[in-house]
């Protein structure tokens, strides 16, 4: 297994629509693999191959408080249960040292393929439900920024590309 490097906001490679797996194969659970230990390595809870600049429908995430619930996701789909929306504080590994509230379903109806290919469906709500539609959007090339105002967004980009510039300048 291998840390793979996290693109930022604003690189725009975060904003390639990813494709679909046509084949979940070994390098597909390789990618996994390596996605996972990345996910972990940066203390987050959900990653999207679009952020380690692979533009595949893969998505790994893990809600549990110990990281003992790894899920999954290839070439997921959702649909809303219902209307219902709630805001929640996002925070990306994209964006590093930023939340803000973004209101998302309260519940989906989650489809996708497994580490082996195999195709399931679960019902989510709370933080799962959330984090599924948050890294859903990174595979549609969507930062949880752009439900910001522009001002906000604007904010967002100038705090990061200074962040750039400082590391790079160390």
């Amino acid at each position: 297994m291998a840390k793979l490097p996290i693109l930022e906001f604003p690189d725009e490679r975060l904003r390639t629509k990813a494709a679909p797996v046509e084949t979940v194969d070994d390098e597909v659970r390789q990618l996994v693999d390596d996605m996972l230990e990345t996910m972990y390595d940066a203390r987050g809870i959900g990653l999207a191959a679009t952020q380690i600049d692979v533009h595949r429908r893969v998505v790994v995430m893990d809600v549990s408080d110990d990281n003992s619930q790894p899920l999954v996701l290839i070439n997921p789909r959702y649909e809303p249960i219902g209307d219902e929306k709630e805001p929640l504080s996002e925070g990306c590994l994209s964006i590093p040292e930023y939340y803000a509230e973004v209101p998302r379903y309260l519940k989906v109806k989650l489809n996708a393929l497994d580490r082996s290919g195999e195709p399931y469906e679960l019902e989510a709500d709370g933080l799962l439900a959330h984090c599924i539609q948050h890294e859903y959007d990174h595979l549609e090339g969507v930062l949880f920024v752009d439900y910001l105002s522009p001002l906000k967004r604007d904010r967002v980009m100038k705090k990061m590309q200074k962040r750039h510039k400082l590391l790079n300048d160390a």
